[in-house]
């Protein structure tokens, strides 16, 4: 069925042709429709060897954005047989980890995600394995996938996404993975700005032993507007044996020439839940005197881990 010599097309995607490099892979559609039917085939009794190459097709198809690939995977039916590659722990999880995560950039495909039963798989990996890779990628799929959907957003809370997002935060402070977990807290609590949101991540001063603050902010070039921006604070307190409580804010800052312009009189600190920390660091003082913020929405989460 799947044509094994059929040989990957090449081309150029860069917006200027008269640039010089590397040519970039573009799977053909018959392809592609080959490779997702021996998924669906090969999936019921799945062998890395047989298996591999055709994930990658898809893969490579879903990274170049081909026309009409987004749509030829739903009607191909292999969200089910990507969910027991997952469930498997077997050698091809990383690579369905990776294709998942792409696919769940594609509004068309993550909105069947729950129905296949993809989320809860994506959970289950998340408790358990130890590879940062695999969590990266699984955490990235989560966040895309609960971004700006009430129906997955709920799943994914019931299911008990919140505490195993935290304890992969507390495991693995630092880097990519800390950022992803960051990110998928704030689309879990519908704070999220955008899918992939550039969202540069800086650490609080630690002012109790127990406590980790955390603030998003977009860097200038990605910043909408003249004379304001959105900040993010994530803050996670542990309050007892296992007992963790996760809270999520969304500030928008003005410039003090933008807010005398309007004649706003009112103190920045008055509507802010941390106001009493605003003078212990710079860091405080940075997010909500220069330049001034004002609280847009909170979400708060108690759990157990």
């Amino acid at each position: 069925m799947g044509q094994a010599g059929v040989p990957i097309a090449y081309t150029r995607t860069t917006q200027d042709q008269r640039r010089t490099g590397p040519l970039q892979p573009r799977v053909p559609t018959d392809l592609l429709n080959d490779s997702l039917g021996c998924i669906w085939v090969l999936g019921l009794d799945p062998l890395e060897r047989e298996l591999k190459p055709h994930l990658n097709n898809v893969l490579a198809a879903i990274q170049e954005r081909n026309n009409g690939a987004a749509e030829q995977v739903v009607r191909s039916g292999i969200l089910p047989v990507l969910v027991l590659s997952l469930q498997s722990r077997g050698p091809l999880t990383l690579l369905t980890a990776k294709l998942v995560a792409e696919l769940a950039k594609e509004p068309v495909v993550r909105g069947g995600f729950g129905e296949a039963g993809l989320v809860s798989a994506l959970l289950s990996v998340l408790t358990s394995t130890d590879d940062q890779e695999l969590l990266l990628l699984v955490t990235q799929a989560i966040s895309r996938v609960s971004y700006n959907c009430a129906t997955h957003q709920e799943l994914l809370l019931r299911l008990g996404a919140v505490p195993r997002l935290i304890s992969v935060l507390l495991r693995w402070p630092g880097g990519a993975l800390e950022a992803s977990c960051l990110l998928a807290l704030c689309n879990l609590s519908d704070m999220g700005e955008a899918v992939e949101a550039c969202l540069l991540w800086e650490k609080g001063p630690i002012l109790r032993p127990e406590e980790r603050v955390y603030r998003g902010s977009l860097p200038r070039h990605h910043r909408g507007g003249f004379a304001s921006s959105s900040v993010t604070l994530v803050r996670v307190a542990r309050r007892g044996p296992g007992q963790y409580t996760c809270s999520v804010e969304v500030f928008r800052r003005c410039s003090a020439s933008f807010w005398n312009l309007h004649g706003s009189r009112r103190s920045p600190l008055s509507h802010s839940p941390l106001s009493a920390l605003a003078g212990c660091s710079r860091w405080y003082e940075s997010l909500w005197l220069r330049p001034r913020a004002q609280s847009l929405k909170t979400r708060v989460f108690h759990t157990f881990l």
